[in-house]
């Protein structure tokens, strides 16, 4: 005899090696196998980070445009947008994601790196008469503060404005959201440059140009705007893209609660008897705005358990039963690399075990056929 259960599947991409649509569909299929009776639900999340497009228009639909770009090295780009009832939902990694830098990964290509292509789908999504723009911020390579997005939406004009106010004037008539991955401010040991940079090319050396260059934009945007942002939850989204939009008067949400909101998310896990999440890493910027957090918070307050699949995870056990259950793939694995290239088959063979071995309380027993 085996326990039906009603099982949803919402997890983060994994890093560049699975999308989110890719993780959830593998993690289903390893589940379904082992306990064909339970009822599994595949919703991949997304926290505005790489994937965010996907997500949403595999939850709702809507029109998925293809727009040329600048990419982050200054070549032509293909980057998608998702057109919705007038409302444009917008990745910053499609037009400057770090996978589009070839590896290995420089302080050079670290400094080099522009948000210019963002400016770019801001543009078109204008063009299209959107009156709402959702910009999802995360996963880039750039760490200039948004200053490439403003000279491209604003026209590079004199001086040193960089486009700023013009590009506030374009936006002025328009709702813009930033939906952030993480809630860092721009400057500090806890901004943009020192965190997240590293994970870019940047040695030590690069990191405090980084800082010092993203200290004079910001004195720059509060001269052009009349706010300041940087210590503003959020600003160093992006490589501080995040703070360009805040100066233009865009309102910052959780990247992730905006893809809860809609997916209906909440209401899916109120629902579940599991819910099985995850992510390429985690580690102590899980936290910080991660879509793995916000669904085991939510899952927690539903009183629902929570099984965490990740390509690794830097947790204490400590740290990591405040998320539920976590299982990392390299553990599973041979190694890292292995890990790396089999995630999809990996994941599967991973969640069928422990749904083979998964139990459910209080879940009326059915027959293995359904009958």
């Amino acid at each position: 005899m085996m326990k039906r259960a009603n099982v949803v599947v919402m997890p983060d991409s994994f890093g560049e090696t699975l999308t989110a649509v890719e993780a959830a569909a593998s993690i289903g299929a390893g589940w379904h196998a082992a306990r064909a009776t339970d009822v599994v639900t595949l919703a991949p999340q997304s926290d505005g980070g790489p994937g965010f497009i996907e997500v949403l228009a595999t939850a709702f639909g809507g029109e998925v445009r293809t727009q040329t770009v600048t990419g982050p090295l200054g070549e032509p780009t293909r980057a998608q947008w998702l057109l919705h009832n007038r409302v444009a939902y917008l990745e910053a990694a499609q037009a400057c994601g770090l996978h589009l830098v070839p590896v290995p990964r420089t302080p050079q290509s670290a400094l080099s790196a522009s948000s210019a292509g963002v400016g770019d789908l801001i543009s078109a999504a204008l063009q299209a008469g959107c009156t709402r723009i959702v910009v999802g911020l995360g996963g880039t390579a750039a760490t200039d503060g948004g200053r490439g997005a403003a000279e491209r939406l604003g026209g590079i004009v004199a001086e040193r404005s960089g486009g700023v106010h013009s590009a506030a004037r374009l936006l002025h008539d328009v709702e813009v959201i930033a939906a952030t991955d993480v809630d860092n401010p721009l400057l500090g040991l806890t901004g943009a440059a020192a965190v997240y940079a590293p994970q870019k090319g940047a040695d030590s050396v690069t990191v405090e140009l980084l800082e010092a260059r993203l200290a004079e934009w910001a004195d720059e945007l509060t001269r052009q705007s009349g706010r300041d942002v940087r210590d503003e939850p959020g600003a160093g989204a992006a490589g501080g893209l995040g703070a360009f939009l805040l100066s233009c008067g865009a309102h910052r949400e959780s990247g992730a609660a905006v893809v809860a909101a809609e997916t209906g998310r909440r209401a899916a896990i109120a629902a579940a008897d599991l819910v099985i999440t995850g992510e390429g890493a985690i580690d102590d910027q899980t936290c910080h705005g991660k879509v793995v957090a916000a669904i085991a918070a939510e899952a927690a307050q539903a009183g629902v358990p929570v099984l965490v699949l990740a390509g690794q995870s830097q947790l204490t056990d400590a740290e990591a039963a405040a998320f539920g259950e976590v299982h990392a793939l390299v553990d599973y694995a041979q190694s890292v690399d292995d890990a790396k290239q089999h995630a999809g088959p990996l994941l599967t063979e991973l969640a069928g075990e422990l749904a083979s071995q998964w139990t459910f309380p209080g879940v009326a027993e059915v027959a293995q056929n359904g009958q």
